[in-house]
């Protein structure tokens, strides 16, 4: 019996590690030396990444933490990635890394962050990293990746303010139960207010599920259109897979002589990530998810790692394509009011009521 026992383990473990490595399979990354390779070997350490319901290669939020992890991969860790497809699974996920002894392992999204937490009780010699899971109180084993979304997402609604000539800006939103997503609408519309208290904004939140809101591009799409006939011309998309949607189909409304309409991704520099957002996309309101994952990965090597919230940078991205689009007045305006946002001269609004 005890041999047969083993021989089980054994089976289930090898099918375990098959289903990790399948999931690697024809995808292709960016891998951005994050990390200084000639100063941190990393091939001792295993590190694992389970997604939310969206995909890895989700052209967004996703796809950015893991290259943070990729960035660790070149300089020798072992890496792999699980995609969760149903939020029942997400403490199996977590604990078939922790069960294969890996070292780090990187949760993405809010949703995940009460099964972060009940599995570092259960694994405490593993670092946890929570993207986007701000932690209340600390826990020796668990860093909260965490961002000023209500910051970036202000410069987007300066930009969006300065560039619309209709006077009706839009936003395309996952759900509202991510306290994230909220941060970059109330942020956004401040801004634009901060420029034009007039301005006229129409925001949108995905009605369904956390599990629907970031995977649906149909209503994104639809969503956009309908804003676009409303008279909007700058459209922020922050929903990841359903943002995109919205991006896309803006991009499709830029007719030969090029834009308005505008529009703004979310997370990382979405004109890398959806080039099919090119005719429209002016800049996105970026999270720097992948250098976040990978600095607190260099802190935990140092050993200067502390439990708790690590906040990440926050910034608007590269006007690319379009930056003839923006006037230089209004570039000097985006630098000055990052300074202030930075050294507080500034504020978003975002969270002072709750205060």
């Amino acid at each position: 019996m005890k041999r047969l026992l083993t021989s089980l383990l054994v089976v289930v473990l090898v099918l375990m590690a098959a289903q990790v490595a399948v999931a690697q399979e024809g995808e292709e990354f960016t891998v951005k030396e994050l990390i200084p390779c000639d100063e941190y070997d990393l091939s001792d350490l295993r590190i694992g990444l389970v997604t939310d319901v969206g995909e890895i290669d989700d052209k967004s939020f996703n796809q950015s933490s893991w290259e943070g992890v990729l960035a660790a991969e070149a300089c020798g860790a072992t890496v792999n990635y699980i995609e969760t497809q149903n939020a029942a699974d997400y403490a199996d996920n977590i604990a078939e890394f922790a069960e294969a002894d890996y070292d780090i392992i990187v949760t993405v999204g809010f949703a995940l962050g009460p099964a972060t937490l009940e599995a570092a009780k259960l694994y405490p010699d593993v670092l946890f990293i929570g993207v986007d899971q701000f932690q209340v109180e600390p826990v020796d084993n668990v860093v909260g990746l965490v961002f000023h979304e209500d910051q970036s997402g202000f410069l987007a609604g300066v930009l969006a303010a300065r560039l619309t000539k209709t006077g009706t800006i839009a936003a395309v939103l996952g759900t509202d139960q991510v306290p994230p997503v909220v941060a970059f609408k109330e942020g956004y519309e401040a801004g634009a207010r901060y420029v034009n208290p007039d301005i006229k904004i129409i925001s949108t939140y995905h009605p369904g599920a956390i599990d629907q809101a970031f995977t649906d591009p149909e209503w994104g799409a639809t969503t956009a259109r309908q804003a676009l006939d409303q008279n909007a011309d700058v459209i922020f998309a922050a929903g990841g897979k359903t943002g995109n949607g919205g991006l896309i189909e803006v991009a499709n409304a830029v007719g030969p002589d090029g834009p308005p309409p505008f529009c703004i991704g979310v997370d990382t520099d979405q004109w890398n990530t959806v080039p099919e957002a090119h005719p429209c996309l002016v800049s996105s309101a970026m999270k720097l998810l992948d250098k976040g994952v990978a600095d607190i990965i260099m802190a935990y090597v140092d050993g200067t790692l502390e439990p708790g919230n690590f906040f990440g940078e926050a910034a608007l991205a590269d006007f690319h394509d379009l930056a003839e689009y923006v006037p230089d007045e209004v570039k000097a305006e985006l630098e000055e009011i990052t300074k202030g946002l930075l050294d507080g001269t500034i504020k978003t609004g975002y969270g002072e009521s709750a205060e």
